[in-house]
């Protein structure tokens, strides 16, 4: 991934609500990554595809409203406070996260990797939660880290759990942007779904990374509160093919299961 953001394939050209000004300074927002250091307007008008004159005046202005920190010794920008009161506040409100923890603790404790929450940005799934057991060491992924939807365990749980009318545009785009390896890519989503609709998980066995294995399930909250997917993933040389398809797979399923029974139930009066 070089940063740069997956945009909307639908046209908004004839959509008179859609404020684009407003869509391309999050456009900007949205680029910056966790292993990012800060980023010039050259930058970021190449991970956007903005022209550059375009993006001067929006960080302007968000550095004007605190949504970005400017460096003027070295011109570079870096999130500011605006976004990590939004990112908080947002975090905050999402009971998901606190029912599922506990839960995901337990089986990263129990196969010694990385079990994790993510909602869907875009092409990609976004960490909200990740619990890690003690045994890791090559995989470091943290909330706020992206993933890709189209050939990771966690993406695909996600797009199973769709509409055939919501998933269908998505995998299109996922497919426009990798277009060598759409056959493989197909592939690997037809079984998953299958798996999924079969046993309640699927697994990407070296497909998102040649090294690293993992399993994903969806997790459906009742009553259109939301769609996430979980997911359990590390080394492959810790989270053996059998172990993910015996145990850790299903573990999933159950997790998934007892946090929709339980979002906003627990801890309510």
């Amino acid at each position: 991934m070089d940063g740069a953001i997956e945009r909307p394939e639908h046209a908004r050209a004839n959509d008179r609500q859609f404020v684009t000004a407003l869509a391309r300074g999050l456009d900007i927002l949205r680029v910056f990554r966790p292993e990012d250091g800060p980023l010039g307007n050259q930058e970021l008008a190449r991970r956007t595809g903005l022209p550059k004159p375009t993006i001067s005046r929006l960080t302007y202005t968000l550095t004007q409203l605190g949504y970005l920190n400017y460096d003027r010794k070295l011109g570079v920008y870096s999130p500011g406070g605006g976004v990590l009161a939004l990112g908080y506040v947002a975090l905050a409100q999402l009971d998901v996260r606190r029912v599922a923890r506990p839960f995901m603790q337990e089986l990263a404790d129990e196969c010694g990797a990385a079990v994790a929450l993510g909602a869907r940005d875009r092409l990609n799934m976004l960490y909200i939660e990740n619990c890690e057991g003690q045994n890791i060491v090559a995989l470091r992924v943290t909330v706020g880290s992206r993933i890709p939807l189209g050939v990771s365990a966690m993406g695909r749980a996600y797009l199973s759990a769709l509409s055939e009318r919501e998933r269908a545009p998505l995998i299109d785009q996922v497919l426009r942007k990798y277009p060598d390896d759409k056959a493989k890519i197909l592939r690997g989503m037809e079984k998953s779904f299958k798996d999924i609709e079969k046993r309640g998980f699927c697994t990407s066995i070296g497909e998102w990374r040649k090294d690293v294995n993992g399993a994903g399930a969806p997790l459906v909250l009742p009553n259109g509160a939301g769609l996430y997917a979980l997911n359990c993933g590390g080394p492959a040389y810790l989270l053996k093919t059998r172990d993910i398809e015996e145990t850790y797979g299903p573990r999933l399923v159950e997790i998934a299961r007892k946090v929709a029974s339980l979002v906003g139930v627990k801890g309510r009066k």
